[in-house]
């Protein structure tokens, strides 16, 4: 009877809260930089849920920050990692449970108009491009007109508190870099990996027709100019690589955390797999391989 008791006094619970797992409706911030996966993500979510809806707010990454402390916004996507200090904070302040995950390895990739010849860099050549002081003059470009994830990874990360060139163009959205890149010869465009790594999507696929992604010079001794494809950035040796992190703030288990889980399970990580990111939450094992042309 007791334990009849409990699992009623459970299920009434569940029931009087406004959302879980299975039911409801959220508002959750991510960075624009990913919007192509995230869009996928929910879509498959809300399917597998009848009951559900999350609705995303696409924003710069600094905003969703922001949102870290809005109570309205439950969950955000991007690719900041809160610190101990900063998550117990957090928990203290809002009296919510905090949990983050990285569930994905991304990367910035780096386009040129297609009729460019020059298309293999590595970081020095990148610095000096930001810089304005490339041997070229090239218009470096971003996604956003604010601190996008891609735009605080090169100020941070590349430039290390270098000054950019006055000539850099902050593009209004990831795809307006696209289109910026495929109509001027001397632009180079900094656009995160998700929106033009995946030819089996119509959309990136047209977008491949538009631009020519550069080959950048890998961090390992080969010196071999390599691509932002998956093996790549499973060991990092594609340079300006990334993980992309959820945080969730929920006083009890919700929505959130239901579509937090989604990202970890083997669903999850099947979509970021077929969008040509690499699966942060399973391992593998690259092995080296030989082809011979003369059996293909």
């Amino acid at each position: 009877m007791v334990y009849l008791a409990s699992c009623k006094s459970e299920k009434s619970r569940i029931e009087e809260q406004p959302d879980a797992p299975g039911k409801g409706t959220i508002t959750i911030s991510a960075d624009e930089s990913f919007k192509p996966i995230v869009d996928e993500l929910v879509k498959v979510y809300e399917s597998n849920n009848y009951g559900t809806k999350i609705n995303v707010q696409y924003k710069p990454e600094a905003d969703c920050i922001k949102d870290l402390w809005n109570d309205s916004i439950r969950m955000i996507i991007s690719t900041i990692a809160l610190t101990n200090g900063e998550s117990r904070k957090l928990s203290d302040s809002l009296k919510v449970s905090v949990d983050q995950l990285p569930v994905a390895r991304d990367a910035i990739a780096v386009i040129r108009h297609p009729g460019a010849k020059e298309t293999e860099f590595d970081m020095n050549d990148i610095k000096a491009i930001l810089a304005g002081t490339y041997s070229q003059s090239l218009i470096p470009v971003f996604d956003g007109v604010k601190a996008t994830s891609s735009v605080r990874f090169i100020v941070d990360s590349v430039m290390k508190g270098a000054k950019l060139t006055n000539r850099a163009v902050a593009a209004q959205t990831s795809d307006s870099v696209i289109n910026y890149v495929a109509k001027n010869p001397d632009a180079i465009g900094f656009v995160g990996v998700s929106w033009i790594g995946n030819p089996n999507d119509d959309q990136q696929s047209s977008f491949l027709k538009k631009v020519k992604i550069c080959r950048l010079k890998s961090t390992d001794s080969t010196g071999n100019y390599i691509l932002p494809v998956q093996a790549n950035l499973y060991g990092r040796l594609y340079p300006m690589t990334r993980d992309l992190t959820y945080i969730v703030k929920e006083k009890y288990r919700g929505l959130g955390t239901g579509f937090a889980q989604l990202m970890a399970t083997e669903i999850g990580q099947l979509i970021f797999k077929r969008a040509y990111l690499m699966p942060g939450r399973r391992y593998y094992v690259i092995r080296p391989i030989q082809l011979n042309e003369d059996s293909i």
